[in-house]
Formats: C-alpha cells, structure tokens, sequence
C-alpha cells in the first residue's frame, strides 16, 4: 500500500467504523423503544443469550418474545432493505451521473411492487415463497430495460427525459396495480396488495430475514466491486472507455444487480421510497462522491435511515403506527425539491 493511499485508507477506516457504531446504536433503540420498552442494557443481554454467547436468565418471557421473535427480525428486515436500496441509489446516480436518479423514480421499484402483488394476485406464493422475491427482480428488471429502450429510441440524455419516462412507468404500473385491487377476490387479498403499495415492516419475521439476507448481501458485495469503475464512468463514457473500461458491459450489470436488490427488497418491505435518494445525497455532501468509499457508507447509512424510520412511524402517534413508507416519503420528498432546486441554479437537468 503506497504513502500516497495512506490518507484515504485512513479516511475510509474512520468514516465505516464510525457509522458501524451509530448503526450498532440505532438497531439496539430500535429494538428496545415501543410500546413495551425493553432497558437498553436488558435489550443487549437477551441479545448476547440468545448468541450463545453469555448466559443470562434474568428477562421475563415477554421481554424474550418481544426482542427475538417481533423486534429482532423487524430490525434486520429494515437495515437490509434500507442498505439496499441506499446501494441501488447510489450505484444508480454514478452511473447516469445525477443525484436525482434513484430506483423509484425511473420505475424500478414500481416494477418490483407490481412484480410482487401479480405474485399475490394471481397465488404465485403458494408454490414457494421465493416467487415472490423473484417476481418482484423480474418486474424491476423488466421496468429498467423498458426506461432505457425508450430512452435509447428518443436518442436524448437529458437527464430530465429519463425522470419524465420514470413518472410514465409509474403511472402505468399504478394503473395496472389498482386493476388488481379492484378485481382483488378477497379482503385478505385485497389488505395483501394495499400493503406492498404503501410500504411497511409489520409483522417482519425471521423468514423473511432468511429471505433477502443472502441475495442482499451478494447483490451489495458484488456492486461494491464497481466503486472505481463508477469513479471513472462520472468523467465521462469516452473518458472510461480510453481508460480500459467496458461501459456497455459495466453498465449492465450495475443496472441488473440494482434492479435485484430493489426488487428483493421490495419483495418484503413494499415501496419505501426516497432512501435511495436522501442517504447519498447527505454523504456525498459529508465524505465526498467517492464510490469506494461511498458504496459502502451508502449501505451503512440506508440500514441507519430505515431503522430510524421505522422507529418513528411506531412511536410518533403512539398507538396508531404510520406505515414506514410515509415517514420516508415525509423526509425525502422535501430533500428532493432542494435537490430540483439547486439543479436549476447550477446548471439545467
């Protein structure tokens, strides 16, 4: 490792281990605040018992159901959506080289909901629940390459061009998605469908953890890879191809990764939108647009907004909990018109 990476390496070390201790400290607030509070001390031993890791009796069966079996899972189900999707955002901006790209708004996590609720709809899941996850990639994707064909055919790189054909996707998807709650054969079905449209993290349990965990953490790992390519891709396409990059084929799998992970993370959570766009945001304000070091702090980040997220919408209006999509939607959709603003002052999208 040469003299002149020392600062950064340093830098990068500093930025994750800090931010590991913030997440660390939200997921325990997050386990521990609700309406039956847990001592955080409590909260931390009932954790490590169940690690095998000390021994402790002294919690109340209550206290053990409500950590291991409802809070427990409901934060591990949060951080790995929340990173996914920060990630896919993200990767995403690098790519077409604007903050104001994230997967909602170009369609993608329209697509994986509609993905996900034609599993629903039409009982997909009951030959095996990874229809749904893989419903909700295939919609994603399916959305990604539809944006991209129709932007290609326009021959515009307007970044402006690529939201507009975004809110035309998602204004079909949302047609077609009301079609099927309006044709929906059942109150069940009917709660099903209005569940992955207004996105939310109730009744999260450890399958859906075992669920997403190891296609996340792939999808992330694997994008995290693409950190410098996306550093050379922000000079410019002709710039990354005279320095040896493959850009057709780094796109590619930049955009099929992104759309897995959203769509996998769609497939539990439903749409949470804005995290994609408000946790890079901040961080490229605070470290810097870096991709390697950005990558990763996105994660860390994304996994940090959820929980807290989810944490207000269960205690803000104690005891009706909002769904965490409208709390995320509350945060991001103010951020987004700042963000529209100083586009227009700096230069025209």
């Amino acid at each position: 490792m040469g003299k002149k990476n020392h600062p950064y390496v340093t830098k990068t070390l500093i930025v994750l281990i800090i931010m590991g201790i913030i997440l660390v400290f939200v997921a325990i607030a997050g386990i521990s605040i609700g309406p039956i509070s847990i001592p955080f001390k409590e909260t931390i031993l009932i954790f490590l018992h169940k690690l095998n890791l000390v021994h402790y009796a002294g919690f109340t069966e209550q206290q053990w159901v409500v950590i291991t079996d409802i809070r427990l899972p409901r934060v591990l189900v949060a951080s790995l959506v929340g990173a996914a999707l920060a990630v896919a955002g993200v990767s995403m901006q690098g790519l077409f080289r604007n903050p104001l790209v994230e997967p909602g708004y170009v369609g993608v996590s329209s697509g994986a909901a509609l993905g996900a609720v034609c599993a629903i709809f039409f009982g997909w899941t009951s030959f095996h629940p990874w229809f749904l996850p893989i419903s909700a990639f295939i919609g994603a994707l399916s959305a990604t390459f539809i944006i991209l064909a129709v932007w290609k055919v326009t021959k515009q790189k307007s970044i402006a061009v690529l939201l507009l054909l975004g809110i035309g996707i998602n204004s079909f998807f949302s047609a077609v998605m009301n079609v099927l709650v309006a044709s929906s054969k059942d109150e069940q079905e009917l709660r099903s469908i209005v569940y992955w449209l207004q996105g939310g993290l109730e009744a999260r349990t450890w399958e859906h953890v075992s669920l997403i965990v190891i296609p996340i953490i792939l999808g992330v790992g694997v994008l995290f890879l693409f950190g410098n390519r996306l550093n050379i891709m922000l000079l410019g396409e002709e710039h990354a191809n005279t320095s040896g990059v493959n850009t057709r084929l780094t796109r590619n799998i930049i955009l099929t990764i992104a759309a897995m992970i959203t769509g996998i993370a769609v497939s539990v959570s439903g749409m949470i939108g804005f995290i994609g766009l408000v946790v890079p945001h901040i961080l490229r304000l605070i470290i810097g647009p870096d991709h390697r070091l950005l990558l990763p702090a996105s994660m860390l980040g994304g996994a940090i907004f959820l929980i807290l997220a989810d944490l207000i919408s269960r205690m803000i209006l104690q005891p009706i909990t909002l769904q965490v999509g409208v709390v995320s939607a509350l945060i991001g959709a103010p951020l987004f018109i700042i963000l529209i603003l100083r586009s227009f002052k700096g230069a025209s999208l």
